[in-house]
């Protein structure tokens, strides 16, 4: 199976090819997976810009179909609804390349959220707190990452930490967030 991932994120562009394997290797361990290196995109301009959603679907799209692999859509949703904005980024995509499969995943919030809910399991990592507990209902909550913030003795910065803390926190916690728990729901039905 190949995935090219279409993300906003520069921490995501190292993070999200090992979220992808480790979802993988959780729910089907004999399965073989490819990721392309990730298309990083502006994500205002991307949900906005017509011109930029399409140069960037086709390149995706490109790489897809030479491969009969996927596109992966996977952005922070911030305030807007999933329920709405995925349905219509899979339209809008399959209006540009009909010919490839497309797949929308959407943090809500941010991907960091996934690590809110995932708190008990990064204890300790990154210089997060050894008590360190989730907040109540992690995707309602709003600064996932100047959350992560106050826990540490410094600043988060997606660069240094993404990677580090999607390889560390524990899948099964982070299921507990709606938004991860599709992600991983769908990564089931492609393998």
């Amino acid at each position: 199976m190949v995935i090219v991932p279409i993300v906003e994120g520069q921490g995501e562009v190292q993070a999200v090819p090992n979220l992808l394997h480790r979802i993988v290797a959780f729910i089907a361990p004999d399965a073989l997976l490819q990721v392309s290196a990730p298309i990083r995109v502006k994500a205002g301009s991307f949900l906005q810009d017509d011109e930029y959603f399409r140069r960037h679907l086709l390149l995706a799209g490109a790489k897809a179909a030479q491969r009969q692999g996927y596109v992966l859509i996977l952005l922070d949703c911030e305030d807007d609804c999933p329920a709405r904005l995925g349905p219509d980024l899979l339209r809008r995509a399959s209006a540009v390349r009909n010919d490839v499969r497309v797949i929308v995943c959407l943090a809500h919030r941010e991907y960091e959220t996934w690590f809110l809910t995932a708190a008990f399991s990064l204890r300790g990592c990154c210089g997060l707190s050894h008590q360190l507990a989730p907040p109540a209902a992690p995707e309602a909550h709003r600064g996932a990452k100047e959350w992560l913030s106050r826990h540490m003795p410094y600043p988060y910065d997606p660069v240094q930490h993404q990677l580090e803390l999607t390889r560390t926190m524990d899948l099964e916690q982070a299921q507990q967030n709606q938004s991860f728990r599709r992600l991983v729901r769908t990564m089931r039905t492609l393998v």
